[in-house]
């Protein structure tokens, strides 16, 4: 779904970068120690957490060997951020080995995220700070939102893989998971972000190259089909070709705290 790492990049990347610094602000990890950041992708997270906590080392795992090549190679903090390949459901480190871990934008993607938080609170130490944060596609990612409610206009059937059917993707969800889990003092608010686009160039070509669930909708259609969709997807963001817009979006960030062990 998501493998080429340049055209993620271009697709979302922009907006990684964008939502990592709230997230921290509101995650409160540890200043100094050792930070699991979970599904690394490009690295946007664990760069952000090295840039803004000088004392802390961070391990990024994601399952793709492509993102991890990339965030390895454009590492700017080698010596306290690695990144290597691995799977959230089933973590090859030591109990209690981190201090704290965070995840952006990931664990909708997760297979079974409850064995991911499993695993992830296993690694992290009584006492840690575990956070994550994924986006609102039902109704806070505007970018997203625009170019799914014109496809559902134009087919009906694109309702069946419109990423609002994503799990974890509205208010309370991740606390819910969270709170199964077994952590504790637990908070959930939204992280509401902007993104300028250039022009509706900037915004639409992303989509062409065939990232997430929007990519892959875009590459199943032929040629009279994707330009019936991108022609409706700016008309309903009312703008002409040279015309810069902001479109806003919003995710739902939670964290909580491993619990002591009596």
């Amino acid at each position: 779904m998501f493998a080429n790492a340049e055209a993620y990049e271009r697709f979302m990347g922009r907006w990684s970068h964008a939502v990592a610094r709230p997230l921290l602000e509101f995650a409160t990890l540890p200043e100094a120690g050792r930070i699991l950041d979970v599904g690394c992708g490009t690295g946007s997270l664990a760069v952000a957490i090295a840039e803004r906590y000088s004392r802390a080392a961070i391990d990024g795992i994601d399952p793709s060997s492509e993102y991890v090549a990339y965030a390895s190679a454009k590492n700017p903090f080698s010596n306290r951020v690695s990144f290597e390949i691995g799977d959230a459901q089933q973590l090859h480190f030591e109990d209690a080995s981190f201090d704290g871990a965070a995840s952006l934008l990931v664990f909708n993607f997760i297979p079974d995220p409850g064995k991911a938080l499993r695993e992830v609170c296993r690694v992290t130490r009584p006492g840690g700070v575990i956070s994550a944060a994924v986006w609102d596609y039902g109704a806070g990612m505007r970018m997203l939102r625009a170019f799914w409610d014109a496809a559902v206009a134009l087919n009906a059937a694109a309702e069946k893989v419109d990423e609002k059917h994503m799990p974890l993707c509205r208010s309370g969800e991740l606390s819910d998971l969270w709170r199964r889990s077994g952590l504790q003092d637990i908070r959930e608010q939204s992280i509401n972000v902007n993104m300028r686009f250039e022009s509706f160039a900037d915004y639409w070509e992303p989509f062409l190259l065939g990232q997430g669930p929007a990519g892959a909708y875009v590459r199943s259609l032929d040629r009279g089909g994707v330009v019936a969709l991108r022609d409706e997807v700016r008309r309903r963001l009312t703008l002409g070709e040279s015309l810069q817009l902001d479109l806003p979006a919003r995710a739902w960030a939670v964290r909580g705290i491993v619990p002591r062990r009596d």
